[in-house]
């Protein structure tokens, strides 16, 4: 079985070789039940020497797969750019920054090698070891977005927005992606949410969040486009429209 890695990256010159290395420690671990492996990464057009670190390619390994975007199109639009790129059985997305570790990977693929998911989410909310303590009202606009999301959708996530997310490759190379922006977690959200039986489950996972001073890129504009996407992909899209063949 092989897992595709997902890492969307747009001005991480400061953490991506490191996240690079921690992810490719991680799969290794997992090489028991993960027989082979790729990451595949999206350089967004870095305007702080990311886009040149990876074009001279100096610690990239031969399956490390690196695409570049012509302008900066957004995270949502490189995170779609790298689902169609990959070629695993499972898919997993990586966050470029160190908010999310990497060494949890075996406990978001288990319920996936377990034959119990077809989707996985990682939840900061359930308890993982470690979480750091940061902005109560970013938190709060998560636990909304999230708890609006399942209004529509009938599920009972605990973190709609996490990074860590887990799918059937070919589920997710399936479905159509049109958010440009950080509106892809919801829009994700809303069209797994249609798919007749699918089985989702959430696992707890520990977050090392940022500060705005730190790098943080999100903000109260993303919480009010999240909102219109929860409306959009979840009145206005149906299953048929959501994916390119019937799942």
């Amino acid at each position: 079985m092989k897992l595709s890695v997902v890492i969307p990256v747009y001005n991480e010159v400061a953490t991506f070789e490191k996240i690079l290395t921690k992810v490719d420690e991680a799969c290794k671990k997992v090489q028991d039940t993960i027989t082979d492996y790729e990451i595949v990464i999206v350089e967004d057009y870095s305007t702080d020497g990311t886009r040149e670190l990876l074009k001279k390619g100096e610690f990239l390994k031969e399956n490390h797969r690196v695409f570049f975007q012509n302008t900066n199109c957004g995270k949502g639009a490189a995170i779609t750019r790298g689902f169609q790129e990959t070629v695993g059985d499972l898919v997993l997305i990586q966050d470029a920054d160190l908010e999310y570790d990497p060494d949890e990977y075996p406990v978001l693929l288990s319920p996936l090698l377990e034959k119990h998911a077809d989707v996985v989410y990682g939840s900061r909310f359930k308890g993982g070891e470690v979480s750091r303590v940061l902005y109560f009202w970013h938190y709060l606009g998560n636990t909304f977005l999230t708890l609006f999301s399942n209004m529509f959708t009938n599920l009972n996530l605990t973190d709609m927005e996490t990074c860590y997310k887990v799918f059937k490759g070919d589920l997710i190379r399936n479905m159509i992606l049109t958010s440009q922006r950080f509106g892809i977690e919801p829009e994700m959200t809303a069209k797994i949410a249609k798919v007749p039986g699918i089985r989702i489950y959430e696992v707890p996972i520990s977050y090392y969040g940022r500060t705005y001073e730190e790098g943080k890129k999100i903000g109260w504009k993303d919480g009010f486009s999240a909102l219109y996407c929860i409306l959009k992909y979840n009145i206005f899209w149906d299953l048929k429209s959501s994916f390119k063949t019937k799942p």
